[in-house]
C-alpha cells in the first residue's frame, strides 16, 4: 500500500500545493535529473551536510559529494577527520546549521505536508529552523493522501526497514525519538523539495 509511485501529475498537483505553504519545489523524472538538479543548485565550495539517506545514495549524490574532486564542501566528511571524540560531537550538533543540509522525509502529504522522524534527531534538527537552507529529495512512492496516513506510512512501513538497516549498519535497533512536521516557511527559498519519479529510499 505505501510503496506506489504517485503519477506526474499528482506529483504536480503536490508541487503546487507546497509552493503555496512557501516551500520551492520542482518535479523530475528519475535519479539522474534529481541528481543534476542538485549539482546545479549549490554555488561553489558551499557548505553542504547530509543526513543518512538511503534515497541521496540512489541518486548518486553521496558519491559526489565525497569525489576528490567536488565542488562543493563535504562537513560530514570535515567531521570523519576530526580524531577528538569530544570535537567530533560538537561539530555534529553544529553540522545541523550547514549552509545547505540535505535529507529526504519519510511522508509528503497531498497537500504539501512534510513529515520526517529519526530515532536521535540528528537528521530532523536541522529541518525546522537550524539549517540556512534544507533540500529535500523525495521519491514518488512517499505521498500519502494525509497526515494520518504519513503516521502510518512511517509506522508500518518505513519504520521495519529502517529498524533492519540500522541493526546492519550500527548493530541496535532504530526507534521513534524525535518527529518534524514542516507545513509552512516563512523564509522565501529556505526550503527547496525535489519530487522524483521515481521510487526512491524507503
Amino acid at each position: 500500500m505505501f510503496n506506489q509511485n504517485a503519477s506526474r501529475e499528482k506529483l504536480e498537483q503536490v508541487a503546487t500545493a507546497m509552493k503555496e505553504r512557501n516551500f520551492e519545489a520542482a518535479v523530475v523524472k528519475d535519479k539522474k535529473a534529481a541528481l543534476k538538479f542538485l549539482q546545479d543548485l549549490f554555488p561553489k565550495q558551499a557548505q553542504v551536510m547530509t543526513a543518512s539517506s538511503t534515497t541521496l545514495n540512489e541518486i548518486g549524490f553521496t558519491d559526489f559529494l565525497n569525489a576528490p574532486n567536488a565542488p562543493v564542501t563535504s562537513v560530514h566528511g570535515l567531521i570523519s577527520q576530526e580524531n577528538d571524540e569530544s570535537k567530533r560531537h560538537r561539530l555534529r550538533k553544529q553540522a545541523i546549521m550547514a549552509e545547505y543540509f540535505l535529507a529526504s522525509p519519510n511522508a509528503v502529504t497531498e497537500d504539501g505536508i512534510i513529515v520526517a522522524v529519526d530515532a536521535t534527531g540528528s537528521r530532523v534538527g536541522a529541518m525546522p529552523y537550524a539549517a540556512e537552507h534544507l533540500v529535500l529529495v523525495v521519491g514518488a512512492q512517499k505521498i500519502v493522501s494525509n497526515l494520518d496516513e504519513a503516521m502510518r506510512r512511517i509506522r508500518e512501513y518505513v519504520f521495519p526497514k529502517e529498524d533492519q538497516r540500522a541493526l546492519q549498519a550500527y548493530g541496535a535497533h532504530s526507534s521513534f525519538g524525535k518527529w518534524v512536521i514542516l507545513e509552512r516557511e516563512v523564509v522565501p527559498g529556505r526550503i527547496i523539495v525535489v519530487l522524483v519519479e521515481e521510487s526512491l529510499g524507503f
